[in-house]
């Protein structure tokens, strides 16, 4: 063993041996384990006896990738002032590149004795490293050849969230060794259905590293989402084929290829590790009071703002120093090109408010690497002023819940919406605009992995979660939901009918909203988890998207690929800039936007205040976007009206009078495959805009 260094953390391999590094401030002694290749007999502890700044570190120079190794730290074990160390219980390395093997549930996880009474923290001596899983040394070497960044910019962006494992379970062209992994992921037939689709970017739900809950577990049922992290930097071993770090770096470079952006789910509030009465399996015992927040006055209890047990200590550098490498580790090492951020808000607070110029945003800001990539926030948190939708800095993008919720409820039918709905529509410029932010910082869904899907948003008023062992008691209540007039599955072909409408309202409505929008997976082919809409813990079917496509489905399926289609070709739906409303004199071609009325004229103020309006026009002048292309040229676009009719009622909706024009029909909801009939409409003729429907127009001049 030679001393090593202390400037990289983790363990690195250069060729010729391993350098391993590891921070405590309040640890005496660490020793440093090693296990034969079954992860099963431990062969070796070596005293890290070099410390440098509170880091222990030394060199194996025979050491070699796929060697497995964890670590016992030594110290005091005094829960009342913080202090957790525990000899007994093997730790995994905060900076491990991969880890093999699977946590086994055990009493010998804890630190304390978990057979003693519920606030019993006394110490335990069980030896915890049959149980627990291994840090694995990796060969980094990874052959990119000409890999590129897609650098998709903002506004031309559809973002697709999946989950690795969930989208290919079922998929019958995908081999079935290589179904649920990064390798699936990469397949052919996959890439080209995203690249048909026409989504610009794969959001991943949660990769690094995870674990299962001791409760899952009991009862047959695992962490399916993966935001229960406990490595920063290992990929997930279980959406792995091969059980090797490269097989995510293939399917980066694979989905690059393909002019795809891969954005990572990331959760760095809290850890696996939970509560005060959770499992030692990393943090805890490497330095509990470093790592974690804990109550000043009781530091036996940690600060919970994320509902998780604990929450990352965020005012420790060392803490901070783990984010910004674990992130800048899977830009440079792993190519990926953003990152979406579970629970944001808690990585903001300083002290106990959120704070926009934090530590951590000064940190991403300032950073070679990181401040080019893609940055989305889940903007809040659990704890008080958690909620910070539309006050994260400039070069963030949020996740707008605002526009989740006016959309659903507007397609509802529900009354008083409309100038909510004219907000979201455009972007959302009361929320992002005063920060000098753009229509892009919007990013907008009608659903997520956490909620309904969509087909289960129109067929469902209730949840359904029984299949979560919770007695039905998890998941939200307020899904502002509407099953069309029958809860649940039915052979009713009007029903049916509806919901496919109401299904085709909402993506529309979200492809032509200026802002980012953001898919989930399966839902343009009405994937159903059977109301469930917590489905955190079902790694089965009901997660898993069902790739039987019938004609129903395939239907929408060709609905969502022609309205990416119309949105891509289009600018004046995704302006770089929000709209002016400039108040010209005339009619309305003379501004940038214009809302009409179902007889034509333009909303006055008042009337955007009458509770019973469920029916609105929006005219989009696309010669007044104001924006340039790359070289400078002024764009243009053509000039389009979009109805929209949340009414139960057909209305007879007239066209704002353009002289010598006419339009041309490009969808219509109210259609089973929401295209457009053949032909063209005059001005000021009336559109017969059926119930529930959503009608798309552009502007052309008459044959």
């Amino acid at each position: 063993m030679w001393p090593g260094r202390s400037q990289q953390l983790g363990a690195h391999w250069d060729g010729e041996g391993v350098n391993f590094a590891v921070f405590s401030e309040h640890a005496e002694r660490v020793e440093l384990c090693l296990f034969d290749p079954t992860g099963r007999r431990e062969l070796q502890r070596i005293p890290l006896v070099e410390r440098t700044d509170d880091v222990f570190h030394c060199y194996l120079p025979e050491a070699r990738p796929g060697l497995l190794y964890g670590y016992r730290m030594h110290g005091p074990y005094d829960p009342e002032r913080g202090l957790r160390f525990n000899a007994h219980k093997l730790l995994l390395d905060p900076y491990a590149r991969n880890i093999a093997g699977t946590l086994r549930w055990s009493d010998a996880l804890y630190g304390y004795n978990v057979g003693h009474k519920r606030g019993d923290l006394s110490f335990d001596r069980r030896d915890s490293a049959s149980a627990m899983p291994k840090s694995k040394v990796i060969e980094p070497a990874f052959t990119w050849g000409n890999d590129q960044p897609p650098n998709i910019a903002w506004h031309d962006m559809v973002i697709y969230e999946l989950h690795v494992r969930g989208f290919t379970m079922q998929h019958p062209d995908v081999p079935p060794a290589l179904r649920g992994t990064y390798a699936g992921l990469g397949t052919a037939v996959v890439v080209d259905y995203l690249k048909r689709l026409g989504v610009t970017t794969v959001e991943l739900m949660p990769v690094h590293s995870f674990v299962d809950e001791r409760r899952l577990v009991q009862e047959g049922l695992r962490n399916y989402w993966g935001y229960n992290t406990i490595g920063y930097f290992a990929p997930e071993a279980r959406y792995s084929a091969s059980g090797k770090v490269n097989e995510f770096k293939t399917m980066v470079k694979t989905l690059h290829s393909a002019g795809l952006e891969v954005i990572l789910d990331v959760v760095y509030n809290h850890t696996a590790e939970g509560n005060e009465y959770g499992p030692t399996l990393c943090f805890r015992g490497m330095d509990n009071s470093s790592y974690y927040r804990l109550h000043a006055h009781d530091p036996r209890h940690y600060i919970d703002y994320t509902g998780c047990g604990n929450t990352l200590n965020m005012q420790h550098p060392r803490v901070l120093q783990l984010i910004m490498d674990s992130l800048r580790y899977w830009v440079t090492e792993m190519h990926v090109d953003g990152f979406r951020f579970d629970l944001a808000s808690a990585l903001a607070r300083e002290l106990h408010e959120v704070d926009r110029l934090g530590a951590f945003f000064d940190s991403l800001r300032q950073d070679p690497v990181l401040n080019g990539v893609k940055l989305i926030a889940e903007p809040w948190d659990l704890g008080e002023g958690g909620y910070q939708v539309g006050n994260f800095p400039p070069g963030w993008a949020e996740w707008n819940d605002k526009y989740r919720d006016t959309m659903r409820a507007y397609w509802r039918g529900d009354g008083g919406l409309i100038g909510e709905f004219a907000r979201r529509l455009t972007g959302s410029s009361d929320l992002y605009g005063r920060s000098g932010r753009a229509p892009h910082a919007s990013i907008n869904f009608v659903t997520a992995h956490d909620g309904f899907t969509l087909r289960d948003l129109v067929s469902y008023n209730e949840k359904h979660n029984e299949a979560n062992l919770e007695d039905n008691r998890d998941g939200t209540d307020n899904n502002l939901s509407w099953n069309c007039g029958v809860e649940g599955e039915t052979a009713d072909p009007a029903v049916l009918a509806l919901r496919a409408r109401q299904s085709r309202n909402m993506l529309a409505t979200l492809l032509l909203s200026q802002g980012v929008p953001m898919l989930t997976a399966g839902d343009e082919i009405a994937r159903t988890q059977h109301g469930n809409n917590n489905a955190y813990c079902q790694d089965n079917a009901i997660s898993w998207v069902d790739w039987t496509i019938d004609d129903a489905r395939g239907r929408l399926l060709a609905f969502v690929r022609r309205a990416i289609e119309l949105r891509r070709a289009h600018p004046a739906f995704r302006r770089r800039h929000f709209f002016e409303g400039r108040a010209l004199h005339g009619t309305p071609e003379d501004k940038d936007i214009a809302w009409l009325k179902p007889d034509g004229t333009e909303m006055t103020e008042q009337e955007w205040n009458n509770g019973y309006a469920r029916c609105l026009g929006v005219y989009l002048a696309g010669d007044r976007l104001g924006e340039t292309d790359a070289r400078g040229r002024a764009l243009a676009d053509d000039d389009f009206i979009v109805l929209f009719n949340a009414h139960d009622g057909p209305i007879a909706f007239t066209l704002p009078p353009f002289d010598g024009f006419g339009w041309l029909v490009l969808l219509d909801t109210a259609r089973d495959d929401g295209l457009a009939a053949e032909g063209t409409y005059r001005s000021e003729n009336a559109y017969h805009l059926e119930p529930r429907s959503l009608v798309m127009l552009q502007r052309v001049s008459p044959s």
